[in-house]
């Protein structure tokens, strides 16, 4: 048995029901649009500050190293106190 003609206020509510939705998860994708933009904002803030601390760490690693070489250098001349050698090869 065939079914009777929809009612018009059907296609209505539905039109309208679909149009909420519509409106609801353009929202949505705005906040979450938004949200990650923030995130790559941060991301990119992050990386710069890594990279800066990894050149001072670089640094301070050169400087350490020029340090080391320069004591053994002097170690193995006898310009060393042994006292202080000791303090320091420990340190």
């Amino acid at each position: 048995m065939p079914e009777g003609p929809i009612p018009h206020s059907e296609p209505a509510a539905l039109t309208r029901c679909f149009e909420e939705v519509a409106a609801q998860n353009s929202r949505e994708f705005g906040i979450i649009k938004s949200d990650l933009t923030a995130v790559r904002l941060q991301f990119g803030t992050l990386d710069q500050k890594v990279e800066n601390l990894s050149g001072h760490v670089n640094q301070r690693l050169d400087g350490l190293e020029r340090e080391d070489r320069q004591l053994h250098r002097r170690a193995a001349r006898g310009e060393l106190d042994h006292g202080r050698a000791a303090v320091l090869a420990r340190g």
